[in-house]
């Protein structure tokens, strides 16, 4: 039954996220031209509510258990592993104070409404992952940025996203350079759980009931260690705990 049900909902539920892309497109560039960035990062968090809202549709509920009072006057650096393309909204919704902004590949950039528009114009960083000399200038940009403005960066340093919510390795250099660019910031370890499930039948369809979990782990300063043996540490904490 389940499955069964998991055909029509998938259904109104692409019908009802595709919508909210289209609609937080112009008003995302309405909020950018009119009132600059503090509009426009506003437009941003209530479209990423919509989008968790959207997946409610098809059962899915979000967890984030966070202890920590995580400081808003200084750059947090996120790092998660990566199970899907809707690990992104309940990081952008519930870490919104911090700001978060994110490093991404080249490729969503252009072409996806709302999502391809923040990422250009809300202070995220686009990277091609084929050009590591290029990518590495990019972060180092990046990184003076994060520290001018005190906002936060959200990192997903296995590349891709696991399948199967089994970890990929690390890759650190992009991480790294933060590490060297920001050395007052804090990184903040986040564990995501579940979030692979939504797609264990591909993109359709999506299955039902999802309970996904997001676990923030304690920050930690970034200068309190050098910055290999500090992304070492940040893999062993995440991992950790996927389940």
């Amino acid at each position: 039954m389940k499955r069964f049900l998991s055909y029509p909902l998938s259904v109104v539920f692409y019908i009802f996220f595709f919508l909210t892309l289209l609609i937080f497109h112009p008003i995302q560039w309405l909020s950018l031209k009119l009132g600059g960035y503090d509009a426009h990062k506003k437009s941003v968090d209530i479209f990423n509510f919509f989008l968790l809202r959207c997946l409610n549709i098809l059962g899915t509920t979000f967890t984030v258990e966070n202890e920590y009072d995580l400081p808003e006057d200084k750059t947090c650096i996120f790092v998660a592993n990566h199970q899907g393309m809707y690990d992104i909204p309940p990081i952008v919704w519930y870490f919104r104070k911090n700001h978060p902004k994110f490093v991404s590949k080249k490729e969503l950039g252009k072409g996806i409404p709302s999502i391809s528009f923040n990422l250009r114009h809300g202070g995220s960083v686009l990277i091609d992952r084929n050009n590591r000399r290029e990518s590495l200038l990019k972060m180092s940009q990046f990184g003076d940025y994060l520290a001018s403005t005190n906002r936060s960066a959200v990192i997903f340093p296995e590349g891709t996203r696991s399948r199967t919510g089994k970890p990929k390795v690390f890759r650190t250099n992009g991480m790294m350079m933060l590490f060297k660019k920001v050395p007052e910031a804090v990184v903040v370890p986040i564990t995501i759980n579940n979030s692979w499930k939504l797609f264990k039948h591909g993109n359709f369809p999506i299955d039902l009931g999802v309970h996904v979990h997001l676990k923030t782990h304690k920050p930690i300063p970034v200068n309190s260690n050098d910055p290999a043996s500090l992304a070492a540490e940040v893999e062993r904490t995440i991992t950790a705990d996927i389940r």
